[in-house]
């Protein structure tokens, strides 16, 4: 332990020689959420490390782990697979390769955070769980970033699909995702702007967000979430703009088949000649087992390349090919208007998420970001499937500027909006993008869901207020025309006296009015519905389900409830419930209401919400320039420690829709924090 200590120190003493601790202030509010000032950009980065860690140092130091590809010295064989995929993407090689294209002061940011990391580890040994976290150094750190981020692109949808045999299509339609809307003067009764950040993220681990404000004197002043590992607000407001992200679903990237040379499995076609694989061996250190375990990885011109018993398939994927995400996230945050923010998002090195941006100035904006790549437009290639992977004409090289995706600056309409669908459908239909002047091979989506076709239906010709702004974000309804992958109306149509046993549930479902509200009993019987389908039909193109489907799903509904909880009167918190260590609460919503919750089955028949609406954060912009106000709530509260008195404290407020005020106010966080203090 002495030793280990000493290289945390070591590593702590090289990496923060210009920081001083005491420099750095860390005031927790009533709800414990971090407000972190210091003189300087890279102390407020440390100062948020050390704070993190004091509320979810576990998840942290697995985040580590991934940047040095040695999460299976903690997490056993499950952790070796993460490794052996960091490993087959080349992620730390192309951070090592990339290195110098990131900005100085960044660079400086991102040492300051781990400093913190290292300094709390060193501080705190009896915390450190998994030994081989610490010390962490830059190149890991920023190899652990771009691995999340390309998982964000679909890589973890990809690789199974390639080795499990399903690689014909990439998905399509989601109804998971999140909320984002944008309104200036005229559509607001007040004049002021609005902004609603609402992300339907996990409720808990590496991509659940944390809340926290960061305050520098070098004009870094930003108030919102990050998800564990973060060293800036990925979505948020500072004193003068603001942006919420939702994920974006158009094609990040390409599955290409290759032509493997019969008389050497180690070569593929590529125009006309046979060229060599690229051969390594993954290093895997698994825990429990003594020795490193080796296995084969492979590249080719196209990217990391897997041999599967259906063939030899490539991956080619924006997001391992820019490492610098993060620092365009950091500008974005620094921006002080929307020439500077626009500035930030031309770097489009952020490979993913739509933004929706607000401001002081009355302005709102909507991108459906990514970083495109300029594909070859022949219609013989159909970029949404597996692609030959023998010639330069599917081998893009290029990538196109922000003035090619779909954008909107200020409509008439006064308001913008993003639940995950199209970026054709944004605000009023009379302003909407002509989607036939994007470029199709970037398969952008054409579709309304649940919650975008819902908000066509709130948001009409009159002008909204705040409180109205803030209740469509809350809205517990289904549209009238429902946008899931299975149309049940043969559900609705039944004859209720032909099937005397499922009487009382196909009349409940069928007068359900569609809110996903804690006490419906219509949600009860259609969130076991909608699990049932999705497993059931799983892999089934979109359809209606038949009459026969009908009779059987009502079944199974019957014996669910029967099984479980021996009645069928029941309410959808009887069945879905919110968990948070020994408090268990009626749970409401289902995917794809504006209230989104995903749930999985916990015990005797009921289901443990796991995520949706998450973090949510409503700004209002003045119109005299003062700072904007804020207020925002999250599912659980700041810390994840059981012990802490914030572990749990802000769920009574998610679960009834409330919110807390918030400020970047210095001066009222000070006068009014629950406890000041420096990270020594």
């Amino acid at each position: 332990m002495k030793k280990l200590l000493f290289l945390f120190l070591f590593v702590n003493l090289r990496s923060s020689a210009q920081i001083n601790p005491s420099n750095i202030t860390i005031a927790r509010d009533s709800f414990g959420v971090p407000h972190i000032f210091a003189p300087t950009d890279a102390e407020v980065a440390y100062g948020l490390a050390w704070a993190h860690a004091e509320d979810d140092f576990e998840t942290l130091q697995l985040v580590a782990l991934s940047g040095k590809a040695l999460v299976g010295t903690g997490l056993g064989k499950k952790g070796a697979e993460v490794d052996y995929v960091i490993q087959l993407l080349r992620i730390r090689q192309t951070v090592d390769e990339q290195w110098n294209t990131l900005s100085s002061d960044f660079v400086t940011l991102i040492n300051g955070y781990i400093a913190g990391l290292n300094a709390y580890a060193a501080a705190h040994p009896k915390e450190v769980k998994y030994k081989k976290a610490f010390p962490l150094n830059e190149k890991e750190y920023m190899t652990a970033v771009v691995f999340s981020i390309s998982l964000f692109c679909g890589v973890d949808d990809a690789l199974p699909a390639i080795i499990g045999g399903k690689v014909a299509t990439i998905p399509g339609f989601k109804t998971d995702g999140s909320n984002s809307f944008a309104m200036n003067s005229v559509k607001t009764t007040t004049g002021e702007s609005f902004l609603a950040i609402n992300a339907h993220q996990p409720n808990t681990g590496p991509v659940a967000f944390y809340e926290a404000h960061l305050c520098s004197e070098q004009g870094w002043n930003i108030l919102g979430g990050l998800f564990p590992g973060g060293c800036l607000i990925f979505h948020g407001t500072n004193e003068n703009l603001g942006w919420a992200h939702t994920v974006n679903y158009q094609d990040k990237f390409d599955i290409y088949q290759l032509e493997i040379n019969p008389a050497n499995k180690n070569q593929y076609r590529f125009d006309g000649e046979w060229l060599n694989l690229e051969e390594n061996k993954a290093k895997l250190h698994i825990k429990g087992i003594p020795v490193v375990i080796g296995k084969k990885i492979w590249w080719s011109k196209y990217g990391p390349t897997l041999k599967t018993a259906k063939g030899v398939f490539a991956l080619r994927v924006p997001a391992l090919m820019d490492i610098k995400a993060l620092e365009e996230w950091y500008r974005m945050d620094k921006a002080k208007n929307f020439t500077e923010f626009y500035k930030a998002v031309s770097m489009t090195s952020l490979p993913m998420f739509n933004i929706m941006y607000a401001d002081r100035y009355d302005t709102i904006f909507y991108i459906s970001n990514g970083k495109m790549p300029r594909r070859n437009p022949d219609t013989a290639y159909h970029w949404k499937s597996t692609l030959p992977g023998n010639t330069s004409k599917t081998l893009w090289t290029e990538f196109k500027p922000i003035s090619e995706l779909p954008q909107y600056v200020n409509p008439p309409s006064g308001y913008l909006f993003n639940t995950n669908h199209s970026p054709f459908l944004a605000t009023d239909p009379n302003y909407n993008l002509d989607k036939n002047k994007f470029d199709k091979t970037d398969g952008w989506e054409t579709y309304h869901n649940n919650r975008s076709q819902r908000v066509t239906e709130l948001i009409n010709g009159d002008k909204i207020d705040y409180n109205r702004f803030k209740q469509i974000k809350f809205d517990q309804q289904l549209p009238q025309q429902l946008r899931y992958n299975y149309g049940i109306d043969s559900m609705l149509n039944l004859k209720v006296d032909e099937y005397p046993v499922l009487k009382d549930i196909i009349s409940t479902f069928q007068s359900w009015d569609r809110k996903a509200i804690a006490s419906s009993k219509g949600a009860a019987i259609f969130i076991i519905i909608y699990y049932y389908l999705a497993e059931r039909l799983k892999g089934v193109p979109s359809r209606q389900i038949t009459k026969t489907e009908a009779i059987e799903t009502y079944q199974y509904v019957y014996d669910y409830m029967m099984k479980n909880f021996g009645k069928t009167n029941l309410a959808l918190g009887d069945v879905e419930k919110l968990v948070r260590g020994d408090d268990v609460r009626p749970a409401w919503g289902f995917p794809d209401v504006l209230t989104a919750s995903f749930s999985e089955p916990w015990k005797n028949g009921m289901r443990k919400v796991t995520g949706g609406d998450a973090y949510i954060c409503f700004v209002r912009y003045p119109k005299d320039g003062s700072l904007p106000k804020i207020e925002s709530v999250n599912t659980f509260g700041a810390s994840m420690n059981p012990a802490s008195p914030h572990f749990k404290d802000q769920m009574m407020m998610f679960q009834n829709q409330q919110t807390k005020h918030m400020t970047l106010d210095k001066a009222e966080v000070l006068r009014t924090a629950e406890k000041i203090y420096h990270p020594q």
